[in-house]
């Protein structure tokens, strides 16, 4: 049977615009791991593996008209918005060939032998190792910065793990371009072009979670697809890690206080953040819970008059705008609904943006109204009006993990509720926001972009310079002779690398 091909589709169309490649068969999934796997001494050497990040970021940049091109064609998510995520991807790249070159991340201690402990210490040297072939399943929304070329990937790289990815089926000729890129700057700095490998095919993402030689898995997508590959990798004869970003909702709570102080702000800034990206950010702020009474009406009026001037909007593919307006039609049909602005289809290709409006009792105890507590992807959000502290500390208990939780309170400090507030919120999401939006997350090392599943399935992050850590596992030497040691973990410190010795840094 000959193989299934891969089309790239245009999404403000439908149309298929070009053949791209192939579904990869099994046999052709498992060469492709096995290729990875027999480079990974290739990526021994930190030196070697910064330079071929930073050479990976230059390329991208110098091919960033072509890659925009390719995106925009296949994602229409616009050139504007295109521009920033090729900035970020290749920030993310440089990002990690820094802490590659700093070596924290190697956590090195070492610990001398001491006769006077009871029971005595041995000499004890510890750091960490790359796990070995990572597969990294690419996500429709970030067709660079979460794709081929993106933190998963960086990340792993970094690790000294080589790399296959999966391609997402909605931008298969960006994934091509960006491979061929990050194989060509392998190859410029003198490694095997097969420490990234692409294949493309939902057949081959099972037989990729599967394969004997992957070590762990990044994925960015859906609960019930990333569900299936976690609970794949789970059963596996020997599990692997699987660290999967899966939904969020991503609550915001506005104190009575804020909205006496600057309604008409928050219900414009949430419409910014609500709509961006046509509401397809994975930190979407899908769920509010507002004051019921004059000071939430005048949120909602704020809220209604900038969503009413968003334009209409082309959604990544076809099935994603259909399962938006079945969903949306589900919830406004739910009862004691309200849609001020409807949200729905915009015509035969694009999406209209709305919002819905539920009294929170009605969300408090398990009921009909559940589905409002479930991600609708695209542009909607669900503003739930309380009439009292008690309703919000009840529907928040039932909120399941997100990726960000955001109290929106008084700039004074004087707000009564917040402290209360920021503490229920907590728990519940991986980033914690006071005072500003969800969107755009910021790639720095204090940043966590995960959270409570269903949001991640680790506790890890996937943005920031601990993503790092996913794709590395402790080994501790004791009582090794010098010589047997990896210049990592030598007296000497050959490699001059920060590490704690006896409990103190060095």
């Amino acid at each position: 049977m000959a193989a299934a091909p891969v089309w790239s589709v245009d999404p403000r169309t439908g149309n298929p615009r070009e053949q791209v490649a192939v579904e990869a068969t099994a046999e052709e999934v498992d060469r492709a791991v096995r290729a990875a796997h027999a480079v990974r001494e290739s990526l021994a050497d930190r030196t070697v593996r910064a330079a071929f990040l930073r050479t990976a970021a230059d390329l991208l940049a110098e091919a960033g008209e072509h890659v925009i091109e390719a995106a925009d064609a296949e994602t229409a998510l616009g050139p504007a918005r295109l521009t920033g995520e090729l900035a970020r991807t290749a920030a993310q790249l440089r990002a990690f060939a820094e802490v590659v070159d700093e070596g924290a991340f190697l956590d090195i201690h070492i610990d001398h032998a001491d006769a006077t402990r009871t029971p005595p210490w041995p000499d004890l040297r510890r750091y960490k190792i790359p796990l070995g072939v990572v597969a990294v399943y690419a996500a429709s929304n970030f067709p660079l910065a979460f794709s081929v070329p993106g933190g998963d990937t960086a990340s792993a790289l970094a690790a000294g793990c080589p790399v296959v990815v999966k391609a997402h089926p909605d931008h298969p000729a960006t994934s091509e371009l960006c491979a061929s890129v990050l194989r060509r700057a392998a190859a410029q700095v003198g490694l095997p072009e097969d420490v990234l490998i692409l294949v493309h095919g939902f057949d081959a993402g099972i037989e990729l979670i599967g394969h004997p030689l992957v070590t762990a898995a990044g994925f960015t997508g859906s609960v019930r697809g990333g569900r299936a590959l976690f609970d794949a990798a789970a059963a596996r004869p020997r599990p692997i890690p699987f660290h999967g970003e899966l939904g969020s909702l991503n609550p915001v709570v506005v104190t009575e206080a804020a909205a006496d102080e600057r309604a008409e702000e928050i219900g414009a800034g949430l419409a910014g953040s609500m709509t961006m990206g046509a509401g397809q950010f994975c930190t979407k702020p899908g769920f509010v819970l507002a004051p019921a009474g004059e000071r939430g009406d005048r949120l909602l009026k704020s809220l209604t008059d900038a969503v009413s001037d968003t334009e209409a909007a082309v959604l990544l593919d076809h099935r994603m705008r259909a399962a938006f307006v079945e969903g949306v039609r589900t919830r406004a049909g739910l009862p004691d609904v309200e849609a001020p602005v409807t949200p729905g289809a915009g015509g035969d290709h694009t999406v209209s943006a709305g919002f819905l409006t539920v009294p929170a009792h009605l969300l408090a105890a398990e009921g009909p109204h559940d589905e409002l507590l479930e991600e609708c992807f695209g542009p909607v959000t669900v503003v739930a009006r309380y009439t009292s502290d008690a309703e919000v500390t009840a529907v928040l208990s039932r909120l399941p993990g997100n990726l960000t939780a955001t109290l929106q309170t008084a700039t004074d400090g004087a707000d009564a509720d917040a402290p209360a507030l920021l503490a229920a919120l907590t728990p519940l999401a991986g980033r914690v926001l006071v005072n500003g939006w969800p969107t755009g997350v910021a790639v720095a090392p204090a940043q966590h972009h995960g959270g409570p599943y269903p949001a991640t399935t680790s506790t890890s992050t996937s943005v920031g310079a601990t993503a790092i850590e996913r794709w590395l596992r402790p080994v501790t030497y004791q009582t090794t002779p010098e010589a047997l040691l990896p210049p990592e973990l030598r007296e000497d410190n050959p490699l001059d690398l920060p590490r704690r010795v006896d409990g103190r840094r060095a």
